[in-house]
């Protein structure tokens, strides 16, 4: 058993290449499924060449803006060159998995489509499996980049553990500065174009989603890419490292006599992308009407299942000192359960079997005004449950581990680290959306979109269990980074109690409130700014070239693709600088007053981020119901009221509330980040 100590180390970094491998493996298998007809060929290449192009504009927009942080940290000689350079890998590893998975995934859409021809599991098997590369470099990649450089810290340069881990705490915040702007740039992509492409063409135009006549119809399955690729795989690389990390600073801390506590979450790490790995094996689709979405879910039971086995004798090997083995192993489970948890329940609400959908569907024959306020309804409401779940694990996992904050510490990496296959269920979404848009736009047989609309339901279904499960991770991993903010002040030398007797802790509990909703308020003006846009554009060629209606014209897709190309670089800047500016500035004036500001942050972050996630989800699914014939089907009243509820929650499920995700992490790693700064101020 002591291999899982004497080689945490070399056994994570195993695992993480074998994710890595296998999902080099399945991008060979997918590339070489056929392409369709040349027409599919055409649409997926446009698509492809407008995700590549935005992505290349906001990796380069945001390379440019890094800069300033690299050279803060290395020249700052509290922190110094190894926090610089593991900001540097961050930030790489964090890009690099979205950029890869979204290129894997623009080139899946049409292999999809193509698989339909042959029957549901041939597609599916196409579209899991385009999604199974996303997640399994999400986790490759951020098991790699901290397993790797804390390697390269101790075994090459000879640094501590202690050491090393501080300089890890830079990669966090290299992954989490991607992460916003990839969650916000793409996000607002992808939302605007999608607006500006329904309310003219869907309710003006009157015409079919994905019709090929609308000039923003390219734009929309870009934005799918972007926002639900590249922004996710950034998303969750980030939650994941932050979570390995923070665990590690923890272990640190707790670690006993001749413990190597803070290796036990890499260990942790390995077993479970052994385990994503094998779960990918058995998502065959059955029978009945839930077929596809239990054949999703196996896998994840699989997982889950395999992972508890094998977390047994790692845990077993960490026996002793502070913690024994049930210490251990019971907050691991406990992460585990809130995985499984926080997953049914967001299927609960956003699901189309389930009654809030049903109920938003229903509220919709009485108009726009009821679809809007059932759907709000449906948002609040499925924070509890969620909320319920994480502060019983907060505790359960708290007094697992014998009260030790580090029960928590693990619970959390339990969790994260079935990262892999939820990622896979996110990013299978936009693959199938964008295969029944292909579909659609190169008018291929009524069977072929029998096949890929089933599959784009569950799509939107996954898109918000994967969003619920990333806040929810957030909301903890968020609090063990606020524990280390306060310890090291302490270690610095300022002993900092937060007391709710102290107006300075008040005060920032009040701003940190405060900032979830100034940050989602900005991410939604934008992309209300930029749909307008595109809204103008979709109008501007319909007035200009009637042709294009009766298909005697080709609509111009690269205006609309370039307009909201360039706003949402420009519109993603002033809500990324929040979470990094305020803080400082806080901290600046008070050390109390940021310690406050933290909690509030994460308290009210967590409840904003479930209910938009969760509402807007809940208002695609009660459209896509009645889509498929309820009351009324395409056309109706019912219909109209539902596109609008559809389009409110856009913004809600795919830009603002996403991106409070990462915006929790950067507040609170930034604070760890200006402890120095903070000491010399106020010490």
């Amino acid at each position: 058993m002591d291999f899982f100590v004497d080689h945490a180390v070399g056994f994570a970094l195993a695992c993480a290449a074998v994710a890595v491998l296998y999902g080099l493996y399945l991008t060979w298998w997918l590339l070489k499924q056929p392409a369709g007809n040349e027409k599919m060929q055409e649409i997926a290449g446009a698509v492809q060449e407008g995700a590549a192009a935005y992505l290349r504009k906001q990796y380069t927009t945001v390379a440019v803006v890094a800069i300033v942080p690299f050279f803060l940290l290395g020249f700052y000689d509290k922190l110094g060159w190894g926090a610089a350079f593991g900001f540097l890998i961050g930030a790489v590893f964090s890009a690099a998995a979205g950029f890869i998975g979204m290129n894997v995934a623009v080139r899946s859409n049409v292999r999809t489509a193509e698989a339909a021809r042959e029957g549901l599991q041939p597609a599916f098997k196409v579209a899991f499996r385009a999604g199974s590369v996303t997640g399994l470099l999400v986790v490759g990649l951020g098991l790699l980049g901290v397993a790797g450089y804390y390697s390269i810290l101790t075994d090459w340069i000879g640094n501590s553990p202690e050491s090393a881990v501080d300089d890890l705490i830079g990669l966090a915040f290299g992954g989490s500065l991607i992460s916003v702007f990839a969650r916000l740039g793409g996000g607002i992509y992808t939302k605007a174009a999608d607006v500006g492409a329904d309310l003219v063409g869907k309710i003006e135009a009157g015409i079919p989603e994905d019709d090929p006549r609308n000039p923003a119809v390219i734009a929309d399955n870009v934005g799918d890419n972007v926002g639900d690729c590249a922004g996710m795989a950034a998303d969750l690389f980030e939650t994941y490292a932050v979570t390995a990390v923070a665990v590690m600073l923890l272990g640190i801390g707790f670690a006993g006599e001749g413990s190597d506590l803070w290796l036990y979450p890499l260990a942790l790490g390995g077993i479970s992308i052994l385990s994503s790995v094998i779960g990918t094996f058995f998502t065959r689709v059955g029978g009945g009407p839930n077929a596809i979405i239990n054949a999703l879910y196996r896998s994840v039971i699989v997982a889950t299942v395999l992972s508890a086995v094998g977390f047994i004798p790692v845990t077993m090997a960490y026996d002793g000192g502070d913690y024994d083995f049930w210490n251990l192993y019971g907050a691991a489970l406990i992460g585990l359960a809130v995985t499984f948890l926080l997953v049914a329940i967001t299927e609960y609400y956003t699901g189309t079997r389930w009654k809030p959908v049903k109920d938003i569907a229903k509220a919709s024959q009485t108009g726009h005004a009821t679809n809007i306020i059932s759907g709000l309804a449906v948002g609040m409401q499925a924070t509890a449950l969620p909320v319920i779940v994480i502060a019983t694990g907060v505790v359960g996992s708290y007094y697992a581990a014998g009260e030790s904050l580090y029960g928590i510490g693990v619970a959390v990496m339990a969790q994260l680290s079935m990262a892999g296959l939820i990622v896979a269920l996110d990013a299978y979404g936009p693959v199938t959306d964008n295969a029944g848009g292909i579909a659609e736009m190169a008018d291929l047989p009524e069977a072929v979109r029998g096949i890929t609309d089933p599959l784009d339901a569950v799509g939107n279904t996954t898109k918000a269990v994967t969003k619920g499960y990333a806040i929810g991770s957030a909301g903890l991993a968020a609090l063990i980074l606020f524990d280390e903010y306060g310890r090291g002040l302490g270690e610095d030398g300022l002993d900092t109690i937060f007391s709710l007797d102290d107006p300075w802790v008040i005060a920032g509990l009040f701003i940190g409130g405060l900032m979830p909703f100034l940050f989602a308020s900005l991410a939604m003006q934008a992309v209300g700014r930029v749909g307008g846009q595109v809204v103008e554009e979709v109008r501007r060629q319909f007035r200009e070239n009637p042709g294009i209606m009766d298909y005697t014209a080709r609509p111009d897709y690269s205006n609309a693709i370039g307009i909201v190309t360039g706003s949402a670089i420009r519109e993603m800047m002033a809500p990324a600088l929040i979470p990094v500016l305020i803080p400082i500035v806080v901290g600046i004036i008070s050390v109390e007053m940021l310690g406050g500001l933290l909690i509030g942050t994460i308290v009210t972050g967590l409840f904003l981020a479930i209910a938009m996630t969760s509402g807007g989800g809940a208002w695609d699914n009660a459209k896509k119901t009645i889509e498929d014939g309820l009351y009324g089907g395409k056309g109706s009243d019912a219909h109209a009221a539902a596109i609008t509820g559809d389009t409110v929650g856009d913004p809600y499920k795919d830009t603002a509330g996403p991106a409070i995700n990462p915006m929790i992490k950067i507040a609170n790693i930034v604070a760890i980040l200006i402890i120095p700064l903070l000491v010399s101020i106020h010490g």
